[in-house]
């Protein structure tokens, strides 16, 4: 984040915000606490990315209000009781330190800094007064408020089930959204997560969402960030609520597995399986979700390989998980994939494991035959790109193909080139994959004859030098980049399976 000059610090608006929360006995005043804790966050980090770069004394001399704000910041329970923004309190106390105080200025503001982490960091002073009551009621304070604090939220669950229940005690739903803003503040309290799974699993009888979208973004942030651990149920629950929280959720492990630089596909799932969504994926409505967000990435980058991987992935991971327990009443997969030719995703679909070599070929034959018979008979820009993002999601057979490639009788290399060209080039026209057929032709027979009659270390030479050859060989056919791009992909793919 870039450092903010002084002057450009509007702390006057804060402070009169923070003097109207001063009472926060009044229920209004706890929830406008708790909806403006996001924005005070970023204000704070503000502050402490300007503090830092200044002086004390400057920074007491040039924002004059400063001390005033950040002490009563500091005596707002609602405040400090949010973890982030009462560590973000602590660092901009420390920069109006001074490590060795030259002035009474300096010494003035060490010692009211002393005040406010003696407050910030032990019991309260009324706490310290009452020390008796604890010691007739044979606990500590700490044991005590620990105890509160639990019979709290346990009464305020059941009253959350009892609600969903017996409508003649039930809730207002004025009084739901109340708990669901008072939870913001503590959300990363372990004591307060099962009180943050009934919110979320609440199911009363209003026909709207009566938990507050603060509450929803916040919960949504600390699972993505790993600060609160839920139930898949609970996550469900929130995505199914709060369609921004899923969306974001989706983008945030985008660009986590686009900015890893390992090319490890088992770390890349270890990343999609922890991030909940695999699971979620089994309900339709997050399917739908996700895939409408995979299919505009894939039209965005124009067809990025590692877009195209991530979206494999995701979908390899979705797959496995609806299989993990299949006692659970679910759509049949197929209809998770929307395609107007059903027999091709059924083909797709099937699984490669324990077919021998033979079957494998021919079904890979029947799915190319589909292809191509779309390819030719219904051809606009819509129907092929749905049958080659059907062929990403359940992108198997492809690997199977390349496999099958250097050992299949010749006859069938043609469908297995051809399954190739398409799913690294969908929008070549006959005439233009044609030309990419030739050449990839050209190069397996030369790879063919190579691993029929040299040693490895040859193959391996004679490999690098195809792989030379036909780059050259692209450039004087006058081939566009793009495609010279996905042929040389292709011939790669290959080249790892000698």
């Amino acid at each position: 984040m870039t450092s903010t000059s002084a002057h450009e610090i509007n702390i006057e608006h804060w402070l009169n915000k923070v003097v109207q929360w001063s009472s926060t006995t009044s229920l209004e005043i706890q929830q406008d606490v708790c909806r403006h804790l996001p924005e005070l966050h970023e204000f704070l980090l503000q502050i402490y990315e300007t503090l830092k770069h200044m002086e004390p004394t400057s920074a007491i001399q040039r924002l004059p209000l400063l001390g005033q704000f950040l002490g009563r910041l500091c005596w707002n329970p609602f405040v400090i009781g949010h973890e982030d923004t009462q560590q973000l309190l602590i660092y901009c106390l420390c920069c109006l330190t001074s490590s060795e105080p030259q002035n009474a200025v300096q010494r003035k503001a060490n010692s009211w800094v002393k005040r406010l982490f003696c407050h910030l960091f032990s019991s309260s002073e009324n706490g310290r007064e009452d020390t008796h009551i604890f010691t007739q009621l044979d606990c500590t304070a700490v044991v005590y408020y620990e105890k509160l604090l639990k019979n709290i939220i346990l009464s305020l669950i059941k009253l959350l089930k009892r609600n969903q229940q017996d409508n003649s005690t039930a809730l207002l739903a004025e009084q739901v959204r109340s708990i669901s803003m008072i939870c913001i503040p503590v959300l990363t309290m372990a004591e307060v997560f099962p009180l943050l799974e009934a919110l979320l699993l609440y199911n009363g009888p209003e026909p709207y969402e009566v938990l507050d979208s603060h509450f929803l973004y916040a919960v949504n942030e600390a699972v993505q960030q790993k600060k609160i651990v839920l139930s898949e149920s609970g996550v469900l629950s929130l995505w199914l609520r709060h369609l921004p929280s899923l969306e974001k959720a989706v983008l945030d492990l985008f660009q986590r597995l686009i900015a890893l630089h390992s090319k490890s596909f088992r770390e890349m799932e270890e990343i999609i399986k922890d991030s909940y969504l695999p699971p979620a994926a089994c309900h339709p409505s997050i399917f739908k979700v996700i895939d409408d967000i995979f299919r505009r990435a894939i039209l965005e980058s124009e067809g990025n390989i590692k877009v195209i991987t991530i979206v494999r992935l995701v979908t390899h991971c979705f797959i496995q998980e609806y299989y993990k327990d299949n006692a659970k009443a679910r759509l049949p997969l197929r209809a998770y994939f929307s395609h107007k030719n059903t027999p091709l995703v059924l083909a797709l679909l099937r699984k490669v494991e324990g077919l021998d070599s033979n079957i494998r070929v021919q079904h890979l034959k029947t799915i190319v035959n589909m292809l191509r018979r779309l390819d030719s008979e219904e051809r606009s820009h819509e129907n092929v790109f749905q049958s080659w993002f059907l062929l990403i999601r359940l992108g198997a057979w492809v690997d199977i193909a390349a496999e099958q490639l250097l050992t299949s009788d010749p006859e069938i290399s043609d469908d297995l080139l051809w399954l190739l060209a398409f799913y690294y080039n969908p929008c070549n026209e006959s005439q233009s994959r044609g030309r990419t057929m030739v050449e990839g032709k050209a190069v397996y027979e030369g790879l063919v004859s190579f691993q029929r009659s040299s040693t490895m270390t040859q193959t391996q030479e004679a490999a690098s030098e195809v792989s030379d050859v036909l780059a050259r060989t692209l450039s004087r056919l006058d081939i566009p980049g793009m495609e010279s791009q996905k042929i040389i992909t292709i011939v790669h793919k290959l080249l790892q399976d000698l």
